[in-house]
């Protein structure tokens, strides 16, 4: 009898606590169910760029030229987009409409960040079941909804804007970086920064100026959500090239280097200039803008943001990629390369971080932080963390790109915030070659007034093919797409970087043979100038950007500042502070200079180096400097400046 009273009561509390823990059971299943849809969309992606991966690699077997990774990492994208998002899912997601209260704060301008739902107790749904008690859930905000019936396959396989600026951009912008600092980007220093920052800024305002006169003539309900500030961000958004494709063709056929580095230069600093840009854009729309005019106070405080804004962001990169070559310098942390590749890698994204917070701009900051990082970190790295820095971040750069482009081609059938208007399309395509247009002929007219030698027709052209779209473009249109013109923006640069990537991609081949630019086998000493080693030159040595007196002048000066006082002070150099600095400084000199320094042979740097100088020989250039224009007092009477060209800077 005792026996079975007390089976009863252990089994009365065994079913209560059951049916208590019924909503946890329910709730544990729920977040089993959202682990598996996470699962299966990171399965996807990296289905799709192990597809990719090994296409590729059957197209270099086959020698396929007319279409490259980032095509077809597109392609395979589109493809499993579609069927995502017409395969269909059982999985739908569970809503409740809730309205504001009367006489909240909040609006559709400023809605709230979290939104937390209240069940008060209640009496149990099923009798003889546990009273259900007070629980409170909350929901982040996500957005405007535009699809309620989405399932959770289309919800999960969009990510968060904000991914691909602090993870998936600084690696691509760093390996830019990084692989920077070549001498033929040196030697065309000039047109480089003249495409690059003039030539950005000058087809955005083109492109702006142009899709607002277009977007007056189309039907009213698009016309009304535009205003001018909208179409110059779209110009600014739209003005970044990402000529991946053109390049690794340039690579692969041995294309004139100076060519090269243009393209490729130009490619890299417009990243920069056009996330700046389009911010100090926006800064004008809230902080200056009154009714939507235009004030001349609020145009100069934009440009004033955007000069400060560069500058400092540029400040902070320098500042952090000399402070990791300092610490790598008088520290022994190369004893142990892994510690020594893991502190360049967390100095590198620091950089980005540091600028975000202090509401800079990352992209910059990590970007000259690479070039610091090559100039000077790079030499005092031991052999080890030499190659596993320069693969690791290759092998980033070729995942993340793949990534973004596959991710495009999936986005534009599962993200629920496009606004597809043929019109606004069709005006996108026009216009932005038409800017690019404006960017490359009259600035090269320009440049070609003092060139020496100049910049040819057909390479002018070759750097109008070359303006594809790509990663930043669309990073900055997915990154806000609350309005109507953001949405339309969003899918008109969606279409735009694809059918760049795809058909002018495809085509770069085509056109270096209609072009008639040369190609061929040669290689000379020049051979690892650019991130792609298999590039050669047709310019007569010294051919780069003019250069007059002052600019020779202030390359001389530059070289002799780099050689004898930042590479002495942040690398392991020759000649050594004591040798440079003022008498009066002797003390701070030999407590900056280390053993090696004085030990070493004079040509050690040389042969390490990942660059061996700034710039490059230019006979041009008298081959030394009187040290006495740096500062007074100096040891020397004559500076060997080597590797300088004067119209380079």
């Amino acid at each position: 009898m005792n026996r079975n009273v007390v089976f009863t009561f252990f089994l009365f509390c065994f079913v209560t606590i059951c049916r208590g823990s019924g909503t946890d059971i329910a709730l544990d299943a729920k977040a089993t169910l959202l682990h598996r849809i996470d699962s299966l969309n990171l399965l996807i992606y990296t289905c799709l760029l192990t597809l990719t991966v090994l296409t590729i690699w059957v197209f270099k077997h086959r020698r396929v030229s007319w279409l490259h990774e980032t095509g077809l990492a597109v392609i395979y994208g589109l493809i499993v987009g579609a069927i995502i998002r017409y395969a269909g899912s059982t999985n739908h997601i569970t809503h409740i409409n809730v309205n504001p209260e009367p006489g909240t704060t909040y609006n559709l301008s400023v809605p709230p960040d979290m939104l937390r739902f209240h069940f008060p107790a209640s009496l149990p749904i099923t009798p003889g079941d546990s009273p259900i008690a007070n629980k409170t859930y909350a929901y982040s905000f996500r957005g405007e909804i535009v699809n309620v019936e989405q399932n959770e396959i289309d919800l999960k396989a969009t990510f968060d804007p904000e991914i691909f600026f602090n993870i998936i951009l600084p690696p691509i912008i760093f390996h830019a970086g990084y692989c920077l600092k070549r001498k033929y980007f040196f030697r065309n220093l000039g047109a480089i920064l003249t495409f690059a920052m003039v030539g950005t800024a000058l087809s955005a305002l083109v492109i702006g100026a142009l899709m607002y006169g277009c977007v007056q003539l189309m039907p009213a309900s698009l016309a009304s959500s535009f205003t001018f500030l909208d179409t110059l961000y779209f110009g600014a958004l739209i003005s970044p090239t990402d000529p991946l494709t053109v390049l690794a063709i340039f690579s692969q056929l041995k294309v004139d280097v100076n060519l090269y580095a243009m393209i490729f230069g130009e490619s890299v600093l417009n990243d920069a200039v056009a996330l700046v840009l389009s911010g100090a854009i926006q800064n004008y729309e809230t902080r200056y803008s009154h009714d939507g005019g235009f004030e001349i106070s609020g145009f100069l405080g934009a440009i004033g943001d955007f000069i400060g804004i560069f500058s400092l962001s540029l400040l902070v990169g320098a500042l952090m990629g000399c402070l990791t070559a300092l610490i790598s310098k008088f520290t022994h942390v190369r004893d142990w390369p892994l510690l020594e590749s893991a502190l360049f890698v967390l100095m590198s994204y620091a950089a980005f971080l540091i600028a975000e917070v202090c509401e800079l701009t990352g992209v910059v900051a990590v970007l000259f932080c690479g070039i610091c990082q090559a100039h000077y970190t790079y030499n005092n790295l031991s052999s080890d963390s030499r190659n596993r820095t320069k693969q690791l971040f290759e092998l980033l750069n070729f995942l993340a790109e793949n990534f973004i482009f596959t991710y495009i081609g999936v986005s534009m059938f599962t993200f629920p915030k496009h606004h597809f208007d043929p019109w606004f399309i069709i005006a996108g395509f026009i216009t932005s070659m038409l800017g690019r247009a404006v960017n490359i002929y009259p600035l090269s007219f320009l440049l070609n007034l003092g060139r020496k030698p100049p910049i040819p027709v057909n390479f002018q052209h070759m750097l109008f093919f070359s303006g594809l779209r790509g990663a930043m473009s669309f990073a900055l249109a997915i990154r806000n797409t609350v309005s109507e013109a953001r949405q339309a923006m969003l899918t008109t640069t969606s279409m735009i970087v694809i059918a760049t990537v795809v058909l002018q991609g495809g085509a770069a081949t085509h056109a270096l043979d209609y072009l008639r630019i040369p190609t061929g086998q040669g290689s000379n000493e020049e051979s690892e100038a650019l991130p792609y080693r298999d590039v050669r030159s047709d310019t007569p040595r010294g051919g780069g950007d003019a250069g007059g007196g002052q600019k020779a002048r202030l390359a001389r000066v530059w070289g002799a500042l780099d050689s004898r006082l930042l590479k002495p002070l942040l690398t392991h150099a020759r000649p050594p502070l004591t040798e440079t600095l003022p008498a009066f400084m002797r003390p701070v000199a030999r407590l900056l200079t280390t053993t090696h320094q004085y030990t070493q042979g004079d040509n050690t740097l040389r042969r390490t180096d990942s660059d061996s100088d700034l710039c490059i020989d230019d006979p041009q250039i008298p081959s030394s400097i009187d040290p006495q224009q740096l500062w007074p007092g100096l040891v020397d009477t004559r500076i060997s400046v080597e590797g300088i060209t004067g119209s380079n800077i």
